[in-house]
């Protein structure tokens, strides 16, 4: 008995942060740049909860929800305001630029082919240079629609697009490969993406299905014109000191619930998709489905622009290399 009162007593005395579970009075700051109800929002508070909840609170969330652009939410966590942005691809723009190409219009076939090129090695350096450069891991990504285009007069063809004021997140390559196809690109950060509709700024925007409802851009936009131009992912990303401030088992715990909740979104949004195409139509939205020759002469219109990108920003592979993955 004496035995078991000295084991009992020393295992009181040791800290519980020894067990690699036990920080406690954690509070991480996460930021979205999108609106409720978004897929990568909804990703957010869903991690936030399940942390919550494996912790016992111990770690508690202070979530920011629209409030920041693409660009402040990037910069902020790269610096520290914030511990986590769940956002877009600004991360590789700014801090991996060279592989660019992943989050870039009328490049990647499909989400399959994003994951393929993810899991394989330039996906591996991609992330390292945002580590490196930008003092983040990046612990996810999520499937969130492919884009498309709204407007307010009917896209039917290549020609439609010359001279139409397209609204575009402020992204230079982006809009060397829009202009190319003779819009003019209208860059608006996304918190102003619907009032620059409103007012007229721009006639049209981009962007995938979550983005169109979620903005409600039904409101202010007549026309969803279906292109499937670029394959639309939302990524997690976390500021590497709090990470790194982490015991063991906290870490582990934050990078397996972040591949859950990145899954989980991705087969929502895979199942949902139709859903929301329909609700779209149902509050007013005329879709349009461009034909195989047109979107041919489009993809072929954009693609020595594309080229000399891969040339002059992305030269760590070739677009053929990666077609071929």
């Amino acid at each position: 008995m004496k035995k078991y009162f000295t084991l009992l007593i020393l295992f009181l005395l040791v800290p519980l942060s020894s067990f690699g579970s036990a920080q406690s009075n954690i509070l991480i700051k996460a930021t979205s740049p999108f609106p409720e109800g978004h897929i990568i929002t909804q990703t957010m508070i869903e991690f936030k909860n399940i942390i919550e909840q494996e912790t016992q609170r111990r770690i508690k969330f202070e979530l920011s929800i629209a409030k920041d652009t693409e660009e402040q939410a990037n910069e902020r966590c790269s610096k520290g305001e914030v511990d986590m942005q769940f956002t877009g691809g600004r991360a590789i723009e700014v801090f991996a630029p060279q592989y660019f190409f992943i989050n870039a219009p009328f490049v990647l076939k499909d989400y399959e082919h994003f994951f393929r090129i993810m899991k394989g090695p330039i996906g591996e350096k991609a992330k390292e240079q945002i580590l490196k450069n930008g003092n983040m891991y990046t612990l996810g990504y999520l499937y969130r629609g492919y884009r498309q285009m709204t407007s307010n007069k009917p896209i039917l063809s290549l020609k439609d697009l010359e001279g139409l004021k397209l609204r575009l997140p402020v992204v230079p390559t982006w809009i060397k490969v829009w202009e190319a196809l003779g819009v003019k690109a209208v860059p608006v950060p996304l918190t102003g993406l619907y009032q620059a509709l409103k007012d007229g700024t721009a006639e049209a925007s981009e962007g995938d299905l979550t983005q169109i409802s979620g903005y409600k851009l039904y409101e202010v936009q007549k026309y969803l014109i279906i292109t499937n131009h670029l394959v639309s992912f939302g990524w997690v990303h976390m500021y590497k000191p709090t990470f790194d401030k982490l015991s063991k088992g906290y870490q582990e715990l934050f990078v397996k619930t972040a591949e859950k909740v990145c899954d989980t979104a991705t087969k929502k949004l895979i199942a949902s998709e139709d859903d929301i195409l329909r609700m779209l139509m149902k509050n007013g939205m005329t879709v349009i489905y461009l034909d195989d020759k047109t979107m041919t002469q489009i993809r072929e219109k954009a693609k020595p622009a594309i080229e000399e990108l891969f040339r002059t920003t992305w030269p760590v592979t070739t677009w053929e290399e990666i077609l071929k993955q």
